[in-house]
């Protein structure tokens, strides 16, 4: 990391105000703010929506979800161990971004035996020659890891939340028999290391440790999103109505229980937002169904549900289980990922799959 110039990898990125906007950073006018950046522990976003900060003119306000960044060193170090990199062996970074993890990888194992790979070909070909010009000559591939994976590899490590099912299908492909993979599933924080066998299946555990990568992506952008679901949350009255038993909490960032919400109820999308002391979440699905849940401070929620599903009901069984074990099954957790793509998790009695 030492011998790594991470601010050229770097150059323009994006920051939120006090506001909640967008708002471009350039390295070259700033030298101070951008050694500051480039070298503190921290994520830096490259990408909102479908504007790259090359690309962007001082006051452009993308909008957006982030789609790219340079993920902060210490997880991608993490990553690194996690995949227990070796001496000679062929590794696949997945997910480009910047290409920090790809200048540790060369680093490491030489730029012979790395190759780096990103649905973005903007991405892949600036990050490329950043590289090269840092001396590091890695194979660059730009492609839809959830299509295809070209190659085979002794190690993988994703930076993207891979989806459980099909789409994780063609990089479990990728890898060889004895060789191991780390990576996230999507919506989830939950690490999945593992070794592939000659059966073609992926054993191994979840780890505990958790980190935050954003999806995978087979566009330019992510799709549109549950806007107008969110909207009805944010104003119905919905066909269930009642008190909830839990302090209102912001899902998204209590990462044990937005995984494991993922695994007993996929796809649910959080929002959350606070006014004074008033405390309100969001739950939307793209069936159809949503919940909002107010409250002042830490007291006990109003709670509104609609659609097919109660999502702030699914939340608090996962709610109860916590409080009454003092845990959640999902750290630790034994894994068997099927050639399928599908993710089968067992601890003790408990038994799920994602992706089936």
């Amino acid at each position: 990391m030492a011998r790594t110039a991470r601010h050229e990898l770097v150059p323009r990125w994006w920051e939120r105000d006090t506001a909640g906007r967008w708002v471009l950073r350039d390295g070259p006018t700033d030298p101070d703010v951008w050694q500051d950046a480039a070298y503190a522990d921290r994520s830096l976003v490259t990408r909102v929506g479908t504007l790259h900060a090359d690309h962007a003119d001082p006051g452009n306000e993308p909008e957006g979800l982030p789609t790219s960044s340079a993920t902060l060193p210490s997880l991608v170090v993490r990553m690194m161990r996690h995949g227990r990199l070796r001496n000679g062996l062929p590794m696949l970074d997945l997910g480009t971004g910047a290409g920090g993890l790809t200048a540790y990888a060369c680093r490491r194992l030489g730029h012979g035996n790395v190759t780096s790979m990103d649905v973005d070909r903007y991405l892949v070909q600036v990050a490329g020659e950043r590289l090269a010009n840092a001396g590091h000559h890695p194979k660059m591939v730009a492609g839809d890891a959830t299509d295809h994976v070209p190659g085979r590899y002794e190690r993988i490590v994703s930076t993207v939340g891979l989806p459980a099912g099909p789409g994780l299908r063609p990089v479990i492909d990728a890898l060889v028999p004895g060789g191991r993979i780390a990576t996230t599933l999507g919506r989830t924080c939950l690490i999945i290391t593992g070794w592939k066998h000659a059966n073609g299946e992926v054993v191994g555990t979840v780890a505990r440790d958790m980190a935050g990568f954003m999806l995978t992506r087979s566009g330019d952008d992510y799709p549109p999103g549950l806007a107008e679901l969110f909207g009805v949350a944010g104003k119905a009255e919905g066909e269930e109505r009642g008190t909830g038993r839990y302090p209102v909490v912001d899902v998204a960032n209590a990462w044990e229980l937005r995984s494991m919400l993922e695994v007993t109820t996929p796809g649910v999308e959080s929002a959350f937002e606070t006014s004074g002391r008033t405390r309100i979440a969001y739950l939307a699905h793209a069936d159809g169904s949503w919940a909002r849940a107010v409250a002042e401070w830490t007291g006990p929620p109003e709670v509104h549900q609609g659609g097919p599903r109660r999502l702030w009901t699914e939340l608090e069984r996962v709610r109860n289980r916590l409080n009454t074990e003092g845990s959640l099954p999902l750290l630790g957790a034994q894994v068997r990922v099927t050639p399928d793509g599908v993710c089968h998790l067992s601890r003790g009695q408990w038994r799920a799959s994602m992706g089936a």
